[in-house]
């Protein structure tokens, strides 16, 4: 999981919520109101589940999967993230699908959009300095760059108790996909076998329902990852494969999207033997 820390002292309201058969946490700072913010954020992310979760055989996307939604009765947030996920199915030449084994599952890009929407709420509510983590989809928010930045810390792929890197930025959105915490559950819709390539991928961006899905899609692709989201304007790509080599595209973790990134205090991503 990632995990997400500020050096800065400051006015801080903290907020933990289980949702989306996961648990949301959110990081506020200074100014805004916090609980209006939150309670909306928190409203949505529920609206989310009950609508997009597979878990639900009655949530639309479960309904659309079925043929049971005709594309003119589809709502709005369900054709946009249709839309999306087979935009980015043809870019990634199939390696994320959510169209996959006869089944509609968005999940994969589902979260850090969902994330993303949050953030807005948060942003219309006065929130100006914020973190929401979502399973480890991070997005952070800074109004004040003269402010230490925020410090997002990603998992060792290979030992549970230590870093493998901390990025420190003010505005950024970070997905990482990997199989220290659930195993072999990643699949490659193209073989529908799991994708053991690759032990760990981030991918760091201006939007995280891209960079949830971009991360899942450089996962899969494995050594030849980081080399498919370089040819992406705006995300950068950090992967430990299975035989513990690191591979990164050229930007990373110099500049995404314009906004410079730093990382600091890491531990050597080989890590003890597995």
């Amino acid at each position: 999981m990632t995990s997400i820390s500020d050096t800065a002292t400051a006015p801080r309201t903290v907020h933990v919520q289980r949702v989306m058969g996961t648990v949301v946490s959110f990081d506020l700072r200074r100014t805004g109101d916090h609980a209006a913010g939150i309670a909306a954020a928190v409203a949505w992310f529920t609206e989310v589940d009950e609508r997009f979760s597979t878990y639900r055989p009655d949530s639309e996307a479960s309904r659309f999967g079925r043929g049971e939604v005709r594309p003119d009765a589809m709502s709005a947030d369900l054709r946009e993230v249709v839309a999306a996920c087979d935009a980015i199915a043809a870019v990634s030449g199939g390696a994320f699908d959510a169209r996959r084994a006869g089944r509609f599952d968005p999940a994969a890009y589902v979260k850090g959009w969902s994330v993303e929407r949050a953030g807005r709420l948060l942003r219309a509510a006065g929130c100006e300095d914020w973190t929401v983590n979502a399973g480890g989809d991070v997005l952070v928010a800074s109004s004040d760059r003269s402010r230490s930045p925020w410090r997002i810390g990603v998992q060792h792929p290979f030992d549970r108790s230590a870093t493998a890197l901390v990025l420190e930025a003010h505005d950024l959105a970070v997905a990482t996909s990997g199989r220290y915490e659930r195993g072999d559950h990643i699949l490659d819709p193209r073989t529908e076998r799991p994708a053991t390539a690759a032990a760990s991928t981030t991918v760091c961006g201006a939007d995280l329902g891209l960079a949830d899905a971009f991360a899942t899609a450089a996962f899969v692709l494995g050594d030849e990852g980081p080399a498919w989201i370089a040819g992406i304007p705006g995300c950068e790509c950090w992967t430990v494969l299975d035989d513990g080599r690191v591979l990164a595209t050229d930007g990373f973790p110099r500049m995404v999207a314009g906004v410079p990134v730093r990382t600091s205090g890491t531990t050597d991503p080989l890590g003890p033997a597995r």
